[in-house]
């Protein structure tokens, strides 16, 4: 995914009064760190911001005062009311530098008729090149039968990706639908007391005759 570029501007006042004030004029406040910087804190366009974010590790080209910068969203802190940006992390990277990035499981296809899919993990860790991060992994699941197992070894990666995640571990499992134990236990109620009533009916229609 291509990097999205964004002029900042420099940030001088900071605490939370400074910070309203940005949102209020349609700015968010972040920080660039890494390679062995100072962080620097700047603020953003909030509309574009909050596009590119919507992105899983969005990568962006931050401008600032003339001198252009790559970076990496790596934390993004939202109110959790209102949904809006409140502070975002950016790491610094450099063209053709492996980053480590998590990246959600996209599941395809469909299991054997029948059948559940339980996503038992929900990302993956991968070292990837900055400016090629994947927005997901795809895991095919088309046709597996119950009892079927997608473990991370399994996953065809996007190219360029290396899998971190311990390849036993399991993303997603297939299996069929069974009855809970207080599901059956009620069931054998029932054809108890249907037996018992039925043995009540008998004979009291062989007592009448």
């Amino acid at each position: 995914m291509a990097e999205t570029k964004l002029v900042a501007t420099a940030r001088t006042e900071f605490g939370k009064g400074a910070a309203r004030r940005l949102r209020r004029a349609n700015l968010i406040p972040a920080v660039l760190y890494g390679h062995g910087s100072d962080p620097v804190h700047v603020a953003l366009p909030g509309h574009a911001l909050m596009l590119a974010v919507k992105h899983t590790n969005a990568l962006f080209e931050i401008e600032l005062d003339g001198t252009k910068t790559l970076a990496l969203a790596k934390d993004v802190q939202i109110e959790p009311v209102r949904q809006v940006i409140e502070h975002v992390d950016l790491l610094i990277v450099r063209r053709g530098e492996k980053v480590t990035v998590d990246v959600p499981v996209h599941v395809i296809g469909e299991s054997y008729p029948g059948t559940i899919h339980v996503v038992e993990t929900q990302t993956l860790s991968l070292e990837a090149e900055a400016t090629h991060l994947p927005n997901r992994v795809e895991v095919s699941i088309e046709g597996l039968v119950d009892g079927s197992i997608v473990r991370a070894g399994d996953i065809t990666l996007p190219e360029g990706s290396v899998l971190l995640t311990d390849p036993e571990h399991i993303v997603v499992a297939v299996s069929q639908p069974r009855d809970s134990a207080a599901d059956i236990a009620a069931d054998q109620a029932v054809a108890g007391l249907a037996a018992e009533q039925s043995a009540a009916s008998a004979a009291a229609a062989e007592a009448e005759l």
